[in-house]
């Protein structure tokens, strides 16, 4: 008899824990809701706030900022909108995560920021939603826009429709994005840039520790000086699909990119995993140490120093679709190359229109 209550009790704890490890993943219900006059849109995993889509006519594209791990950690950096302690302060425009390019016909949209001084302002690019389309709470949220690439005459260059599906679990937060551009002018030319296309920066946990200020110099000559870490926070590192760890991610391919480091008491990453339908694929990274992580497949002549280039050209009523999902991880560990392999498998398996 004794021998058969150790052996339930041993069965009846595996059972607790196949339990525990089937509820932990489960699906939490999403919530959008959306402040027309604010110009802003929230979205909710469960109770906690995962991101914010803001698109006010100050900023010259729109956002998702911040953006949330499943515990509450912002993984984004705080400057310029809300600064925290120790923010670097380098490369106002970027904020949260968005979706532009640094040369469409000229017109530089990837580094338009209040910091530009309205006299030069007419050889940037803006961004301007004009609808959000749809929003939908459900297992899965959605948030559907359109907006206008133009110029400082407000004459437009592009129309884009863009659509979001958010989810989570108690562990994971996942992001969707689907975005259409469709020509207006009669032939729109995105020339070979290094800034693109879908950026986000991160918060200073997730740089990359360095002893050294680092310059770097965009299309215009515009030298933005980032200063050395002090304060022992940043303890960042990348790694790829193709196996590149740290400073050697940069101008490399892979179907996807981690960035990794340790944030309160916990592990935490972020992946963008990059779409076969995508153009240029596996996309080139634009993955910088000191925080800004990009996925831009249209900077190949930077990337391999200028072996061959990438031009994209939509004439009037062409389009062109870019597909990336964001997944934020927060635990004991990160995932782990099997398990982000998996997940982009999963997700080149997805189908999802933009409108």
């Amino acid at each position: 008899m004794k021998r058969l209550t150790i052996l339930s009790a041993s069965a009846l704890l595996l059972l607790l824990a196949s339990f525990s490890e089937a509820t932990a993943q489960k699906a939490e219900p999403v919530r959008v809701t959306k402040d027309a006059k604010a110009k802003k849109v929230d979205v909710y995993v469960g109770k906690r706030l995962f991101t914010s889509f803001l698109y006010p006519d100050s900023l010259e594209k729109p956002v998702l900022y911040p953006l949330h791990a499943a515990d509450g950690t912002v993984v984004t950096r705080g400057f310029p909108l809300n600064p925290k302690t120790g923010d670097p302060t380098d490369h106002p425009h970027h904020l949260g995560t968005w979706f532009n390019f640094e040369n469409v016909n000229g017109l530089d949209f990837w580094n338009n920021s209040y910091a530009i001084p309205k006299e030069k302002k007419a050889t940037y690019g803006w961004i301007k939603t004009d609808k959000i389309l749809t929003t939908i709470s459900g297992p899965t949220g959605v948030l559907a826009y359109h907006a206008n690439w133009t110029n400082q005459k407000n004459e437009v260059l592009l129309e884009e429709t863009t659509r979001f599906e958010f989810s989570g679990t108690d562990r994971e937060r996942t992001i969707d994005r689907v975005t259409t551009l469709t020509g207006v002018m009669d032939l729109v030319t995105f020339a070979d840039a290094k800034d693109g296309l879908l950026g986000l920066r991160l918060a200073h946990e997730l740089q990359m520790p360095t002893d050294q200020d680092q310059k770097f110099t965009d299309s215009k000559g515009i030298v933005t000086v980032v200063k050395a870490g002090t304060d022992k926070v940043a303890n960042g590192n990348y790694l790829t699909s193709a196996g590149k760890r740290g400073n050697d991610a940069w101008s490399t391919r892979g179907n996807w990119c981690k960035v990794y480091g340790k944030m309160g008491r916990d592990s935490v990453s972020v992946t963008i995993i990059d779409h076969p339908k995508n153009p240029n694929y596996p996309t080139f990274w634009h993955a910088r140490g000191y925080g800004l992580f990009a996925a831009n497949p249209l900077g190949e002549k930077i990337f391999t120093n200028g072996q061959s280039a990438k031009n994209l050209q939509l004439k009037k009523g062409e389009s062109v679709t870019f597909r990336y999902r964001i997944l934020i991880d927060e635990g004991s560990k990160t995932p782990s190359p099997k398990q982000l392999n998996a997940a982009a498998a999963e997700f080149a398996r997805k189908s999802v229109a933009s409108k």
